[in-house]
């Protein structure tokens, strides 16, 4: 077949170049592993399967001197050297992982960094051992083009959703984050929709809002929620920049609403609240139009005054992206809540989320079910506040992201 053949010249052409990295003594094991790769693709017996095979073959020969699968490891070629250096295979983890509850005080603090519309295709769609469409176009930094993201448009979506997505090269910090902890490739959003519905989410496990408000409206919505929860246990918050927090009239006038700008600032002086939620300032979130590699740039600082400030021992850190922003993901989402009309609210589509600590696993893939909900539930877990309703009381508690017997990881490299 055309595809069998395809795929055993992009294996020959990886596993050459290989052999020219390998000391004689070790090339046998190679030529052994070669073969075992065509085993496996003679007994490819679904489609499925095909696909599977044919990206990783591809991948393997895509870049040679710079990504090469051999054995149990990752080689990369150092930009300063030229000398392979490892990361671990990533760790997958079944569906069916089990996992238990998190044990209250595991972490003295929780960083909750919420960037803005993209989905796991867009952006790690070829990271090896996730579930993603490796197929798309390249997307260019910053994107071009129109994006359309409400609740019409993602139902619409089949159609409509813009096909391309990011390589490693263009969001390498965040592919880093993966490989070192954990990359979550079944967690979606929580309202088929935009941003706000996801935001109150992530703040009150409830949105009575479908869409985002017209513009320059301030609605205000007496919801329960987890800050208010956390105040309530005598226990700290603050909400760095996010615009959703006025809209819950309890929350409103609180003087924990302070600048995106100030969580460097408190991280890095080891003065970080409870739970922090941390948002970008304008310019720097990746919404499209806005420039990812910048937007990425400024992730990496926050992560990085945390551990500056002595805290990443104590911290259990969440980076997510708020909705699904127009682009495409191939992952049809459950459909578990309809809204008024009957359309589907609960569940939106999948978006990228990692979990950062010192107990986060490493090099892991959650395949659990996961949403904005599910880092609720483990604060609640974690500080032992109640649960707000329904929704955060039945969910995942993201606890199969975390092994608490490890030696903890140090922080990102």
């Amino acid at each position: 077949m055309e595809w069998k053949e395809s795929s055993d010249r992009s294996l020959n052409r990886a596993y050459g170049k290989l052999h020219g990295l390998l000391a004689p003594a070790e090339q046998k094991e190679l030529a052994d592993e070669e073969r075992a790769w065509l085993v496996k693709r003679d007994a490819i017996k679904t489609v499925t399967e095909k696909n599977e095979f044919i990206r990783d073959a591809t991948s393997c020969s895509a870049a040679p001197t710079k990504s090469l699968t051999r054995k149990r490891r990752i080689v990369h070629m150092s930009p300063d050297s030229g000398q392979p250096e490892a990361h671990p295979k990533p760790v997958i983890s079944s569906r069916s992982t089990p996992s238990v509850s998190i044990p209250k005080g595991s972490f003295e603090h929780v960083v909750i960094i919420l960037k803005e519309n993209h989905t796991f295709d867009c952006y790690f769609g070829t990271f090896p051992g996730a579930e993603g469409d490796s197929t798309l176009a390249h997307a260019s930094d910053p994107p071009t083009g129109r994006f359309s993201n409400n609740h019409a448009a993602w139902l619409a979506r089949a159609t409509g959703a813009v096909r391309e997505q990011y390589h490693q090269a263009d969001i390498a910090s965040y592919w880093a984050y993966a490989q070192q902890f954990t990359l979550c490739d079944n967690f979606f959003t929580d309202v088929a929709s935009d941003s706000t519905p996801n935001h109150l989410m992530l703040i009150a496990a409830a949105s009575p809002v479908i869409n985002n408000p017209s513009s320059g409206s301030s609605p205000s919505f007496d919801l329960p929620s987890l800050p208010a929860n956390l105040q309530a246990a005598g226990l700290t918050w603050r909400n760095y920049g996010g615009f959703a927090f006025p809209y819950v009239a309890q929350l409103k006038s609180s003087p924990w609403n302070v600048a995106s700008q100030q969580f460097a600032t408190d991280a890095a002086a080891g003065n970080l609240p409870s739970v922090s939620w941390v948002y970008p300032p304008q310019g720097l979130s990746e919404h499209p139009n806005d420039n990812v590699a910048s937007g990425m740039q400024w992730t990496v600082d926050q992560v990085n005054a945390i551990v500056t400030g002595g805290l990443w021992n104590k911290t259990a850190i969440f980076i997510s992206w708020d909705d699904w922003g127009g682009w495409y993901d191939h992952v049809t989402p459950p459909d578990i809540e309809q809204w008024t009309d009957g359309t589907q609210f609960r569940y939106g589509s999948r978006v990228p989320c990692l979990a950062l600590g010192p107990y986060a696993r490493g090099g892991y893939i959650s395949k659990a079910l996961h949403s904005f909900v599910s880092i609720v539930k483990f604060c609640e877990e974690n500080f032992g506040v109640p649960s707000i309703n329904q929704r955060d009381g039945s969910t995942d508690d993201m606890s199969d992201c975390f092994d608490f017997t490890q030696k903890p990881l140090g922080p990102p490299k």
